[in-house]
């Protein structure tokens, strides 16, 4: 039987720093995939899960100016509790970029804009759903040649794993990540084997 102190205890499964330059590269290459580039680096670059990304609404994230803002408020989130906390996530100015040129893309096109619109639609302008972002996902690693598939919550546990490699500090990340514990935060301190490989590397031999 499988425990909690098992599960932490086990590296949380992610793609490789080189599997997701390649995602971003090749989505951001591509007019009919600069959507997708958005919603995965606003889950690389700031954690969200994927019903959170869905629920984005024009008025979450940009301010009267039609600027993106760099706190958000989630309105949609995991809830641990009856009654939770707000929770805050930080984008950061890369992702900004982005977000402001898909929808000055789409104000472009002609569509009517307004707080309530949502951030992120489908082929017919409806709100994207979870079943539909899953599937694009798993048709960009095919084009990406992925040779194994990872579910969309993977890239939370990048964004995670990566906020702790950059900072080594686990309450940043835990803050980052929004767990309640630091102990849900735990599976994102394990070495990767690319940093095993550079230290390898730097040995005296």
């Amino acid at each position: 039987m499988t425990t909690y102190a098992d599960s932490i205890s086990r590296p949380a499964r992610t793609l490789t720093e080189n599997e997701q330059r390649l995602l971003l590269k090749v989505t951001g290459q591509r007019l009919d995939g600069f959507r997708d580039h958005v919603i995965y680096s606003v889950a690389l670059g700031a954690g969200l899960r994927e019903h959170e990304i869905v629920a984005l609404n024009i008025g979450d994230v940009f301010d009267e100016a039609g600027h993106a803002r760099r706190r958000l408020r989630l309105r949609v989130f995991k809830r641990a509790s009856e009654d939770p906390a707000p929770q805050e996530v930080m984008l950061p100015d890369l992702v900004r970029a982005k977000l402001e040129k898909l929808i000055a893309s789409r104000r472009h096109a002609g569509e009517a804009l307004t707080p309530e619109t949502p951030i992120f639609v489908s082929r017919l302008g409806r709100r994207l759903s979870t079943r539909q972002l899953r599937r694009a996902f798993s048709v960009w690693q095919k084009r990406c040649g992925f040779d194994r598939h990872f579910s969309f919550h993977t890239l939370r546990h990048c964004a995670c794993t990566n906020m702790y490699r950059a900072s080594r500090d686990i309450r940043l990340t835990q803050r980052f990540a929004r767990h309640k514990s630091v102990l849900s935060t735990a599976i994102y301190t394990h070495p990767s084997d690319e940093e095993l490989l550079r230290s390898v590397q730097s040995l005296i031999c």
